[in-house]
């Protein structure tokens, strides 16, 4: 075996030489998994990322001189989101039987069950194969989940076709090992929609050395991708997928009576990185070139097989594509694909500006019918206490067999919803402590996320999901004490820097960087198009008013109407931020409503008990706070 075609002397990584070894991905994995143990060998461990799971151990019941408590994670590969209604009661009921009694959904729009033991994971993974779902190419060194936009507008056409190639594009890049099926369902080849014919002769195409012919993995190979490999399609104005992030964007372009014509193509986006490691960083994409929807797939194995054949298998935090782009810079990348592509590639078009949208509320698709975007916080679907999201769900879908779109803000959208289904689906929710309107969502949890982290993430330094709503309370706390309680802010928090929740986007970000402390990034946009830069390390979460308010004081004292603190930060520059915290005294901002920044509505503070009797009052009554809250006091003050 040979390194990448720019580092030959070198020797490749360790997983390089397992991913050789595997005979297409079934060993060691096919003979462990028969085995009376707990947990698979490294190798086996390894290998067993591409079929869709994580070995991981519940770091809460570690107990000195015991074995870990070894459990698995799986991940739905979910191409454009998509979730049909009994892959989703699947999943519910395989995490109570074997999970942990709860679903996480994912910042690439897919599944995540945790808590499953080795003696059920072939069971697991078996149920997922034959209920519409797969786990395969989740994880590993290949393409992972292809996303778009979750938006289920039926009389729009380019969302149409996301949806269309974000699924194509999945099957062109599927591992074509049977080890996965041989392994998980005893050889039986088992596919719940046979993929389009373009995109196997796409597959089989030789052109320019873009595949390995006669092998069983064509586009692969033996050795697969240097590192993981990222894809979304989208369409022009839409950043529901933070399009900047990936390796490749496509960005659907059609002519004025809505058919499709080509692609835009962005390359070179990635999140991951490693503190005190200056050669790996955050990177955004760069416009690549456009491309006929003719030559889509074969421009796609061109960008694949350069970095396949050029990326870096030696050291593998400088493995990803980004990387490439910026070693070699993007005019010599866009030299090396147009080899492989065989021709020339054309210019980028011009695009309007990329907006964010969550798709929360109820909306009509186009057809008659309507979907409804739901807030889930930190993705974590469970009953806890009053709050049964799960149970709530769980009753949905199966009355109304209601398909799902997850989306990149781990938040899910229920869709083809008869009218007539609305007022029911509203009080299933609110009869189990849901939130149903989008208005009452606390504006900082609507538009924040966390990775899972610790216990159960191996890479997880410090807490994170468990961690934010925590520390999303006295951010609160500090715009309430400064007179801005509306304020919206993109806040994102990760256990570790690889940036599973694309912390590096965020106006706002807490980075785990040693056991108990964060490092903290501003300067991203609520629009996720502007790379956030580290501003300190080693925040203590005990001291976070201490460093937190000074500079949300200072965006209040000295931002510009409408500008977002994200922008805000950026323009005034760390330094000035810096000075300004040196000598800031609390207190010295004057107690006024603060202009700054997108208000939706007005807000007042009331006490705790009131609140939650006001809460318990409009889930009694079926209604929202906002609603109730309005209507008493238009009756009071008409007196």
């Amino acid at each position: 075996m040979v390194a990448s075609k720019t580092d030959k002397k070198k020797k490749p990584s360790k997983l390089e030489g397992i991913k050789e070894n595997s005979n297409y991905l079934r060993e060691p994995v096919a003979s462990e998994l028969l085995e009376d143990t707990t947990h698979f060998s490294q190798d086996g461990y390894q290998i067993l990322k591409f079929h869709g799971s994580y070995q991981q151990d519940n770091r809460d019941n570690r107990q000195k001189g015991q074995e870990k408590d070894y459990q698995f994670m799986l991940r739905t590969r979910s191409p454009a989101g998509y979730i049909p209604p009994q892959l989703y009661l699947t999943l519910d009921q395989l995490s109570e039987e074997y999970g942990n009694q709860t679903l996480r959904v994912t910042t690439r729009q897919g599944f995540q069950l945790h808590g499953v033991l080795k003696q059920n994971l072939k069971d697991t993974i078996s149920r997922i194969i034959r209920n519409m779902g797969s786990t395969l190419g989740a994880c590993g060194d290949l393409n992972r989940n292809v996303m778009s936009p979750p938006a289920p507008f039926k009389n729009r056409t380019e969302y149409q076709y996301a949806w269309q190639y974000a699924n194509n594009i999945a099957d062109l890049l599927r591992p074509q090992t049977e080890a996965y099926y041989e392994i998980w369902l005893d050889g039986e080849k088992f596919l719940s929609v046979e993929e389009a014919p373009e995109v196997k002769e796409a597959r089989e195409r030789n052109a320019n050395g873009t595949i390995f012919p006669n092998e069983e993995e064509p586009i692969y190979g033996k050795h697969y991708m240097p590192r993981k490999f990222k894809c979304c399609v989208t369409v022009p104005g839409d950043n529901s997928i933070d399009v900047y992030t990936h390796d490749v964007s496509l960005v659907v372009i059609t002519d004025d009576q809505g058919e499709l014509q080509g692609f835009n193509v962005l390359a070179g986006g990635g999140m991951g990185r490693t503190h005190n490691k200056e050669e790996t960083f955050a990177r955004m994409a760069d416009p690549l070139c456009y491309v006929d929807k003719e030559d889509v797939y074969d421009l796609l194995k061109a960008i694949v097989a350069t970095q396949r054949d050029y990326g870096d298998r030696v050291q593998r935090r400088h493995a990803r594509m980004k990387y490439l782009l910026h070693d070699w810079g993007v005019d010599q990348f866009r030299a090396k694909v147009e080899e492989y592509f065989g021709k020339p590639l054309q210019a980028y078009h011009s695009l309007p500006e990329f907006q964010y949208e969550d798709y929360l509320g109820w909306h009509e698709q186009g057809d008659g019918k309507l979907f409804f975007g739901l807030s889930i916080e930190n993705g974590r679907i469970k009953d806890q206490g009053s709050f049964q999201l799960k149970s709530a769900l769980r009753e949905i879908v199966k009355k109304y067999e209601l398909p799902m779109r997850l989306t990149a803000n781990h938040d899910t959208i229920l869709y083809d919803i008869k009218p007539e289904y609305q007022s029911d689906i509203e009080q299933i929710l609110t009869d189990h402590g849901v939130v149903t309107d989008p208005n009452d969502l606390e504006q900082l949890v609507r538009y924040s996320m966390a990775c899972p982290a610790l216990p159960t993430c191996g890479l997880a330094i410090t807490e994170s999901e468990r961690s934010l709503p925590g520390v999303l309370d006295r951010i609160r706390g500090i715009l309430r004490k400064l007179g801005m309680p509306d304020q919206e802010i993109v806040i994102r928090m990760t256990g570790c820097p690889n940036g599973c929740a694309r912390p590096y986007m965020a106006e706002l970000a807490f980075v785990g960087q040693t056991p108990g402390t964060y490092q903290v990034w501003l300067g991203g946009t609520p629009n996720q198009t502007a790379l956030a830069e580290p501003y300190m390390d080693r925040l203590a979460t005990e001291e976070l008013e201490k460093h937190i308010e000074p500079i949300l004081a200072f965006y209040k004292e000295k931002g510009k109407k409408q500008e977002s603190f994200g922008e805000f930060c950026s323009r005034v520059g760390f330094n000035a931020i810096r000075d300004y915290a040196s000598t800031y005294q609390p207190g010295q901002v004057k107690q006024k409503q603060s202009s700054n920044g997108k208000s939706r509505r007005h807000r007042i503070s009331i006490y705790e008990d009131l609140h939650q009797r006001l809460k318990a009052a409009a889930e009694k009554r079926g209604t929202s706070m906002t609603k109730l809250v309005s209507e008493a006091l238009e009756n009071y003050l008409d007196e």
